[in-house]
């Protein structure tokens, strides 16, 4: 059995992401919510890459929230978000059962906001046994103080805080895995930033020679 400082591997990871809805976005003031919607794309895109499984959940989407971000749902194009009433999605019989179903020791979660639909879902996971990873900035917070608050309570009670791009980077690890090479160095030079356009430079350089 693994530590619990070792490494992730895809094959022990899920993800979990929970209510990237316009309605609640509407109240993310902890970090632009271009910022956290760029990074869940990223994020998703990472899972998909590397063959995780991703379950995906909103809620009231018919009432106040919206569906799914048009632009995450096109990474994820044959996945259905599992609608739920409550606040925790471990509260939800369908959400959690998908959860377990994945049979994955390892649970990567983020979302929207962090304070409530997020730190509920990793509080509840903890207390069933898993292993939890918040992927911090690709959460959203009503606040930065309420956010930072919410994500040192989730650490505190054992959850692990990374960020999408370590999550890539841990998955991948050796840029000569040529399985994933290609789709994972695609994610970093779009959605990376700096390092993403050094990979883009150095790609060039290199044929360049």
């Amino acid at each position: 059995m693994e530590s619990p400082k070792s490494l992730l591997q895809p094959s022990d990871c899920a993800l979990l992401m929970v209510d990237y809805q316009a309605g609640l976005a509407f109240g993310v003031e902890s970090v632009s919510r271009q910022t956290v919607l760029h990074n869940a794309i990223a994020l998703a895109r990472t899972a998909t890459v590397f063959g995780v499984p991703v379950i995906v959940s909103t809620s009231a989407s018919k009432v106040y929230s919206g569906p799914l971000f048009p632009s995450l749902q096109a990474v994820l194009p044959q996945l259905k978000p599992i609608e739920r009433r409550n606040m925790n999605v471990w509260e939800d019989d369908n959400a959690r059962s998908a959860v377990l179903a994945a049979g994955r020791k390892r649970l990567l979660v983020a979302g929207l906001l962090t304070e409530a639909c997020v730190s509920f879902p990793v509080l509840s996971a903890l207390e069933a046994g898993l292993e939890v990873f918040v992927v911090a900035d690709a959460c959203g917070g009503l606040t930065p103080e309420g956010h930072q608050f919410a994500l040192r309570r989730m650490e505190t009670a054992g959850a692990r805080l990374t960020s999408w791009l370590q999550v890539l980077l841990e998955f991948q690890r050796d840029w000569t895995r040529h399985e994933t090479y290609d789709g994972a160095r695609a994610i970093v030079e779009s959605n990376g930033g700096g390092y993403g356009m050094g990979l883009a430079y150095a790609r060039d350089m290199i044929h360049a020679v």
